[in-house]
């Protein structure tokens, strides 16, 4: 487990651990995004989960894909990082499901995974992941690669004209 220094400011969201709401550089511009983490494998899910909460980041977490799809019924989310390997249902047909959903399909994906195979990455990207991360991952390179897609997003946005980082649901 990563040691977390304490935050200087608290969250008071009933049911949420307490997280940083102190923001430098990019970060200051987002409001507090909302992270689903989905991984099989409880060490990797929450040393992810426990790095963003400090980096200050709202998060949620699944350990299949079935229960992806249920937090991402029950949760207005920002984004999703999605192992692909999952028990019940994979990373490929959760993503595939949340991409054919209507209150879903907005929320970009970022997938990670241990396979490094160039087949892994374009089955994961046909899915309609944003991007393709391979394990063993940084946790600083995560959080910065999610930066980048919020980031884009945001910008897509502003394009069209679309208020709010959060997704508008159905």
């Amino acid at each position: 487990m990563l040691g977390i220094m304490s935050p200087t400011k608290k969250s008071t969201r009933a049911g949420h651990a307490p997280i940083s709401r102190e923001r430098t550089g990019t970060r200051a511009k987002l409001p507090m995004p909302r992270v689903l983490v989905v991984d099989d494998v409880a060490d990797n899910r929450d040393i992810y989960a426990e790095y963003l909460r400090f980096k200050g980041y709202d998060v949620v977490t699944a350990e299949d894909g079935r229960r992806a799809l249920e937090a991402a019924a029950s949760h207005e989310l920002d984004i999703i990082v999605m192992d692909l390997a999952l028990p019940v249902l994979d990373g490929w047909e959760t993503t595939r499901r949340l991409k054919a959903n209507a209150r879903t399909r907005d929320i970009p994906v970022v997938a990670l995974t241990a396979h490094d195979e160039p087949t892994y990455q374009r089955r994961a990207l046909e899915a309609g992941c944003e991007v393709c991360l391979t394990k063993p991952h940084l946790p600083e390179e995560l959080d910065a690669t999610i930066l980048r897609v919020l980031e884009r997003g945001a910008s897509e946005r502003s394009r069209s004209g679309t208020a709010g980082a959060r997704r508008k649901r159905a």
